[in-house]
């Protein structure tokens, strides 16, 4: 179906799936059949709208139909929280426990229980993909050097290259925590600079655990969550992919905020972002003031706390 046919989602639980390549809109069903040899289906998310998580959720059955044998790999867990995980998994522990033992978001029930649920129901491995948060915290306060000082088994559980990453990649990350300020700035120094070292070790952290699962399971199927900037315009995790197994096949499904009747469906200026896009209604604005909003973001990336960096 050509977008000019196009429906409109008309709540936040609604998204309408587009082939970038061709504008063809899709059905759950008919993205699943597309993507039923890829070896890494990336879905980007807006954390916590509903759209993302219940696309999400239809995705990942629809993919079982084809392909039975899938890894589901998340963001939303820390690998130090990979044995809680999987007592939860294996039934010896409940559901409030593994929240607690694992850390789990506090959106889990609301935005993330149905993929665990549906991955302990037909026993599929679930991979806690995040670095330890207090690491990235370390990491995003001394810089990567920080690493140097952590003892050999917890750095054995990190990737061996820790801080890949890409020119455009920096760029946009500038774009995002400096905005204007940022434009002229070509290097990074600095407190700058660790929080950006801090964002590439979740990245690389996140790619490493796919690369793991993968090895440890042959001939599956990984699907991966994660907030869309991890995955967007195929830089972060899907970079560090793609620089450490050019082998695999990589999908990203990126969300676009669209506002119908007000815009036409906006395909042409956001292709680059995914291989597949779903548009969802947006988010009601969290932010009218700029520059509390680019704190916030920079909070958001540092993830500052009064944890001491040992």
């Amino acid at each position: 179906m050509r977008t000019e046919n196009r429906p409109a989602p008309v709540s936040q639980y609604d998204a309408v799936i587009v082939d970038a390549s061709t504008g063809d809109i899709l059905t759950v069903a008919e993205l699943a059949r597309q993507l039923a040899d890829t070896d890494v289906v990336v879905t980007g998310e807006y954390h916590g709208h509903h759209a993302s998580h219940l696309l999400q959720a239809r995705l990942q059955q629809a993919l079982y139909r084809h392909n039975p044998r899938q890894i589901l790999t998340m963001e939303q867990f820390n690998l130090n929280h990979q044995d809680a995980l999987d007592a939860y998994l294996a039934g010896q522990t409940g559901e409030t426990e593994m929240i607690e033992d694992a850390g789990a978001w506090e959106n889990y029930k609301g935005s993330y229980r149905p993929l665990v649920e549906f991955a302990r129901e037909h026993q599929l491995p679930v991979i806690a993909a995040n670095a330890p948060a207090d690491i990235v915290r370390c990491v995003g306060r001394e810089g990567k050097d920080y690493l140097k000082r952590l003892p050999d088994a917890q750095r054995a559980t990190l990737p061996a290259q820790a801080f890949l990453d890409t020119p455009d990649y920096r760029d946009k990350f500038v774009d995002a925590i400096a905005g204007s300020h940022g434009a002229e700035q070509t290097e990074l120094a600095g407190r700058l600079l660790s929080t950006y070292q801090a964002q590439l070790l979740r990245d690389n952290t996140m790619a490493d655990r796919i690369l793991t699962a993968l090895n440890e399971h042959p001939g599956h199927q990984v699907l991966h969550t994660t907030g869309t900037f991890h995955s967007e315009q195929r830089l972060g995790t899907v970079a560090v992919l793609e620089q450490r197994a050019p082998e695999l096949s990589i999908a990203v499904l990126s969300p676009v905020e669209w506002s119908p009747p007000e815009q036409a469906m906006p395909v042409a200026e956001n292709r680059h972002k995914g291989d597949y896009l779903y548009f969802i209604l947006p988010l009601p604005p969290e932010y009218r003031d700029a520059e509390r909003q680019r704190s916030a973001m920079q909070k958001r990336f540092s993830r500052h706390s009064d944890t001491r960096c040992e």
